[in-house]
């Protein structure tokens, strides 16, 4: 078989070892999903994304953490959208992809990138207070339970910064895993992301948990654009846009390696 090629981007930063790091490889057709896991834990990466010409749309894309397979990745997208105009001569100013979240779009903008996502639905999320609580080790203000993740709301920025989470708990909660968020100092909301169940303990800069967030904070702040940081330690900015059942999540990203992949 003929090298595979792979590109690592940091996604959600203007600079290198910042946002979070996504590996894209570009695929004329799938090759078994044993073998897309397989490269995925090999990279070690929150995400490995693929990309594969579609007659739906642009592209298929899907998203593999190094355990599993997941519905929905931001920071991915945009590093899959960045590398087809950076380094694969795509040049339309849209481009779009196929998902098992549906039809996802990119838009390229003078400065850096723009996502297209459907917006989570909040449910009651209480019934987990005490798995969550323990986790924390702290005491939310309210708790939230999107398509995927349960969110817990904190008073301040400190609290998110000073979070040292137990994990082990996290194993009896029936999500993916735990977005945790507050009011920003400099900007308008701040969070933390923890999915040591699919592999990752905390994902530097997680673009889906923003469509979880965004409904909360429009509604809270009174506002549909709102800047957002992620508090990892690599740390993410994001602009996002409520627009009815979408969010627009807006990010730059940089090409940190590109390389050969044997199987």
């Amino acid at each position: 078989m003929n090298p595979l090629t792979i590109y690592q981007v940091d996604a959600f930063t203007n600079h290198l070892f910042g946002g979070n790091p996504a590996a894209v490889v570009p695929l004329s057709k799938w090759l078994p999903d044993a073998i897309l896991q397989n490269i995925a834990m090999e990279n070690n990466l929150a995400e490995t994304v693929y990309i594969v010409p579609s007659s739906l749309s642009d592209f298929h894309i899907r998203w593999f953490t190094p355990s599993i397979e997941v519905r929905l990745c931001g920071h991915a997208t945009l590093a899959a959208a960045h590398v087809l105009w950076q380094h694969l001569g795509f040049l339309r100013q849209n481009v779009s992809f196929d998902s098992l979240s549906g039809v996802l779009k990119v838009e390229k903008k003078e400065k850096g990138y723009t996502l297209d996502f459907p917006k989570d639905v909040l449910e009651d999320g209480e019934s987990a207070r005490d798995i969550i609580e323990a986790v924390l080790k702290i005491k939310p203000l309210r708790i939230f339970k999107g398509k995927d993740d349960y969110m817990a709301i904190l008073s301040h920025q400190e609290d998110i910064e000073a979070l040292k989470p137990d994990f082990k708990p996290l194993k009896n909660l029936s999500a993916r895993g735990l977005i945790v968020t507050a009011l920003g100092n400099n900007v308008d909301f701040v969070s933390r992301c923890f999915y040591p169940e699919a592999g990752v303990e905390e994902d530097p800069v997680t673009g889906s948990a923003h469509t979880t967030m965004m409904p909360f904070w429009a509604e809270r702040l009174g506002k549909t654009i709102l800047q957002a940081q992620q508090l990892s330690a690599r740390k993410g900015d994001l602009t996002c846009e409520l627009r009815g059942d979408r969010v627009l999540i807006t990010g730059e990203a940089v090409t940190y390696m590109r390389g050969e992949v044997f199987i």
